[in-house]
């Protein structure tokens, strides 16, 4: 039987918005990042780490990464993984720019491609203040 608009209505995911209460934007095609590698910081349930600060990487950033347990720096091609490196923008984990950002080594913030569940880690003014231009 046919679906009808209803039920394809019913499929469709849930529009996302950013921190700012807009549509949220793309972070990042090359390298292509998202949670769900589609190139933007949306979320869900199975998003456990909450992927949704998209964030322009540093060097700085990425030592307190790897300090942390988590080397964003190295290539894991088994992942499909290219590693990054300084001005790479990429959606990372909202729990993880908060303890950077705690710990004087977050990186700037791309408002309009984060998505607002991020602000159940971080404050608005903290992002805000991490601003890119």
């Amino acid at each position: 039987m046919p679906l009808d608009d209803t039920d394809a209505n019913r499929r469709r995911p849930a529009p996302q918005y950013n921190v700012l209460g807009g549509t949220l934007e793309t972070c990042s095609l090359d390298p292509m990042t998202g949670f769900t590698r589609n190139g933007c910081c949306e979320t869900g349930p199975e998003d456990v780490g909450s992927h949704t600060v998209c964030a322009e990487v540093t060097a700085e950033f990425l030592a307190f990464s790897r300090s942390q347990g988590n080397d964003l720096s190295t290539p894991r091609p088994e992942y499909g993984f290219p590693g990054l490196k300084p001005g790479d923008r990429w959606c990372l984990c909202a729990p993880r720019w908060q303890e950077a950002f705690l710990a004087g080594c977050a990186p700037r913030v791309a408002l309009h491609a984060t998505e607002a569940a991020a602000l159940q880690h971080c404050a608005l003014e903290d992002l805000q203040r991490h601003a890119l231009g």
